[in-house]
């Protein structure tokens, strides 16, 4: 391995190492770096996202797996931002904070690694594993099936209490034929009462008006050209959240019926059109019937 710091006393390590052990190439690259170096510092990249695909293990977890293997080398963080040019300061500031005023640093990272995003004043060099090994695909592996242990248990208990409150974002919509003064309504399979079309908000989708014209594609057949127009949001009491610190809030739409004849499909049982001046709270399910407030106020602004 070459290095532009030969002299260089401290080599620095910047990675994330975010698998339930450190593989073959972790290993190799942290082995290289302690051959030519009398002291290695690892700076692992924090992320403020907790528990995530991506992002599954703490700061402490990743340390202590690290100083299980190679106690000698020191490790700390760096937190994550969305600038590289804060990054690449604070890194250099974390850096100088920690080596000796008189001595000489070189950066390491692997392939794919932060070297692209640092603006900063000490000299880089990529690695290259003698076997390239994907994290990714580790944490992929280890997360099909469970086990069985405490300790398993312990962790995902772990990972569950270290998450942040989240909201689930749903859409619901009212297909209207302005003409008639309908609404199309919806009825699930062992419901008897109706409810509004409509979903969870899809990660792959750029907008939650794009969310709700593919759920009514997809539960009424129906496709439309209009955008959908927002008319209001409210926390859903759903049953499967009622006792969750998630929670699920929906977004209201008014899709305007365009023409075509509905039919039910996806979780859908039946599809009906209603009259709006029909419409009551109690014949829908009571997830909805803030929904049903919301749609008539609207209604009796918009179509007179």
């Amino acid at each position: 391995m070459k290095t532009t710091e030969q002299n260089a006393e401290v080599g620095v390590i910047v990675a994330r190492f975010q698998s339930p052990y450190l593989h073959e190439g972790h290993i190799d690259i942290i082995s290289q770096v302690l051959s030519h170096h009398p002291r290695v510092i690892i700076f692992l990249g924090n992320s403020p996202v907790r528990c995530s695909k991506n992002n599954p293990l703490d700061f402490q977890a990743r340390k202590a797996m690290i100083e299980e293997k190679f106690p000698a080398v020191e490790v700390y963080y760096i937190d994550d931002v969305g600038n590289n040019q804060v990054w690449s300061k604070t890194l250099d500031q974390l850096i100088r904070k920690t080596i000796g005023p008189s001595q000489k640093a070189v950066l390491y990272g692997s392939r794919d690694s932060f070297i692209a995003a640092y603006d900063g004043k000490y000299p880089t060099i990529e690695l290259v594993p003698n076997k390239f090994i994907s994290a990714r695909e580790i944490r992929k592996s280890v997360g099909i099936k469970a086990k069985g242990t405490q300790e398993f248990r312990e962790g995902v208990v772990w990972a569950v209490e270290n998450q942040y409150p989240a909201v689930h974002p749903t859409v619901d919509f009212a297909i209207v034929n302005f003409d008639k003064k309908e609404v199309l309504m919806a009825r699930k399979p062992n419901e008897d009462m109706l409810r509004f079309p409509g979903g969870f908000a899809d990660t792959n989708t750029r907008s939650y008006e794009a969310d709700v014209i593919r759920e009514a594609k997809e539960e009424t057949g129906l496709e439309f050209v209009d955008q959908p127009n927002y008319i209001g949001s409210t926390l859903i009491d759903d049953w499967r959240y009622r006792s969750e610190q998630n929670k699920i809030k929906t977004l209201m739409f008014v899709v305007k019926y365009n023409g075509g004849v509905p039919k039910a499909d996806d979780d859908i049982a039946d599809v009906r059109w209603v009259s709006l001046s029909a419409l009551r709270p109690i014949d829908v399910v009571p997830t909805h019937r803030p929904l049903v407030e919301m749609l008539l106020n609207w209604t009796n602004k918009n179509l007179k």
